[in-house]
């Protein structure tokens, strides 16, 4: 889950998860859009203990200035994902499958 500007593009998603990976972060305060994102996800689905019901394969969830990673469990059910699709486009934020590399724009929210 990623804020970045509303002109980025799959490849700045990109990029900015290689730094990412390498250990670069964005400096600074949390996006309020990722805080925000946290906040009511793991309202829903903690993750600060592992729950043998728990979505997250390895809780916590990673959080940085301006991405949330998360890693979901094989089992992880639909209605977790339909939740993470429903706050990331409440929140504008851009999707990375880091399963295909697949970048999906913010999803339209539905009302």
């Amino acid at each position: 889950m990623w804020a970045l500007d509303n002109n980025a593009t799959p490849a700045d998603v990109r990029a900015a998860h290689e730094l990412c990976r390498e250990g670069e972060h964005a400096e600074g305060e949390v996006d309020r859009r990722i805080g925000a994102f946290y906040v009511e996800l793991t309202a829903q689905y903690p993750d600060t203990v592992s729950l043998s019901d728990s979505p997250w394969a390895a809780p916590p969830l990673h959080k940085a200035t301006d991405h949330i990673t998360m890693c979901l469990t094989p089992s992880c059910a639909d209605e977790v994902l339909e939740a993470i699709e429903r706050l990331a486009a409440r929140h504008s934020l851009m999707l990375l499958d880091l399963q295909d590399g697949s970048v999906y724009p913010p999803p339209t929210p539905v009302k």
